[in-house]
């Protein structure tokens, strides 16, 4: 059987310290390591915050009143990913994976927690990539993957709270846009490809033994779990991996891609986007995809206007989310593939070309939608059970990715 290549490294070689600064770029600003937690203070209750990129740097707002606690510079184009310790984001930048803590946290014990504040700020931890991807949070494992060499790099998310993480790194047979997810039992899935073509999926032990396989997932894509199953995104319908089964589920159309998904731990239906046309510069579908993973079915709902890539979440109680162009955030019973409701919450919007450009993006944190609003430099704040704006914060910057963290 192929074996995938597990590789253990010293920490030195895989995580960079500000004095692994190129020249010319600048030096982020470092934790103390006397005082890893910046002067912190106990408070009554988890403060949420939000991480929000924009041309040149990366804010970082208190969720309840917008307060900008942190306006951080940062060259080229940024990326922000939760690292999934609800502390720490990892914003993708020219160096690498770069950790941002929000500076709020909650330590639990038990049936009760202690939460605590301090100040935002880069702590200096880099997992230097080449071109830096997808980020994904399961099981207590986070997986950071290079798109640039097809490496990956495994920590455990809540070990940046002290500084350098420990750290394993792997690597699949060849670079390509690809992701890795490590399993609660310790196995590990990840994508197959090259720079040209991605045809699906591996699955294999920590020691890199192949369990199982399918490459009939033309043009795989994105990763996002359904309960317990993992569901990744094919040209024509996606895979399904549930424990050493992986399951096709086919698209009504020939050629039918879900590449975007959004998973709930509160139902086994995995929301996607979907698009029909192989051959345009830019699809703008009205449709959506609701995968069952129990019956590997595809099923598709009109919302009645575009979206795009940063318009789909989930709700508390595993509803679907999704954000039009017409402004409005409708929400879908993924069980009967019904709009239940449909929020005003933008003037009506178009999409970019291209997709570094800013367009509104959604966040969700328990029953509260965020939403930015790009040509207001705002984000609109949504309380999901009365169908309301409750709250508009104001930005003295263009609003790109987002990023919420209940702290």
């Amino acid at each position: 059987m192929k074996k995938l290549r597990m590789i253990p490294v010293l920490l030195a070689t895989l995580i960079a310290g500000a004095c692994g600064t190129a020249t010319g770029e600048r030096e982020p600003e470092a934790a103390s390591s006397s005082d890893p937690d910046r002067g912190s203070v106990e408070v009554a209750g988890p403060e949420p915050r939000l991480a929000v990129t924009y041309d040149g740097g990366v804010l970082v707002l208190r969720a309840r009143d917008g307060e900008v606690l942190l306006d951080q510079p940062v060259e080229g184009f940024v990326r922000a990913n939760p690292a999934g310790d609800d502390r720490h984001v990892l914003l993708s930048t020219g160096r690498g994976f770069e950790a941002l803590d929000l500076g709020s946290w909650t330590h639990s014990h038990g049936d009760h927690g202690h939460s605590f504040t301090g100040e935002p700020h880069l702590t200096g931890t880099v997992v230097e990539a080449e071109e830096p991807g997808h980020v994904v949070h399961h099981g207590g494992h986070t997986v950071l993957f290079d798109d640039g060499t097809g490496s990956f790099t495994e920590l455990d998310p809540h070990d940046l709270e002290h500084g350098t993480p420990e750290t394993e790194s792997g690597a699949t047979d060849q670079a390509h846009h690809g992701v890795a997810v490590r399993l609660e039992d310790g196995n590990l899935i990840h994508t197959v490809g090259d720079s040209e073509t991605r045809t699906g999926v591996r699955l294999v032990t920590a020691a890199g033994n192949e369990l199982a396989a399918s490459d009939d997932c033309p043009g795989v894509h994105g990763e996002a779990f359904a309960g317990d199953v993992a569901v990744f995104g094919c040209e024509d319908g996606a895979l399904l991996v549930d424990g050493r089964t992986i399951t096709k589920a086919d698209s009504p159309d020939a050629y039918g891609r879900i590449g975007n998904q959004a998973g709930s731990g509160a139902s086994p239906v995995l929301l996607g986007d979907y698009k029909t046309d192989p051959d345009a510069e830019l699809e703008r579908p009205t449709r959506v995809s609701l995968i069952d993973t129990r019956t590997a079915r595809v099923r598709l709902v009109d919302v009645a206007s575009s979206y795009t890539f940063r318009s789909l979440g989930r709700g508390p109680d595993g509803e679907g989310l999704v954000l039009g162009t017409d402004g409005r955030l409708r929400i879908i019973d993924v069980t009967s593939g019904k709009i239940t409701a449909a929020i005003p919450v933008l003037k009506a919007w178009r999409e970019p070309v291209d997709w570094q450009q800013p367009r509104p993006a959604l966040e969700v944190l328990d029953g509260t939608a965020y939403v930015t609003d790009p040509a207001a430099s705002r984000i609109h704040v949504v309380d999901l059970g009365s169908g309301k704006v409750t709250d508009t914060l104001d930005l003295p910057v263009v609003p790109n990715e987002l990023v919420a963290s209940a702290g």
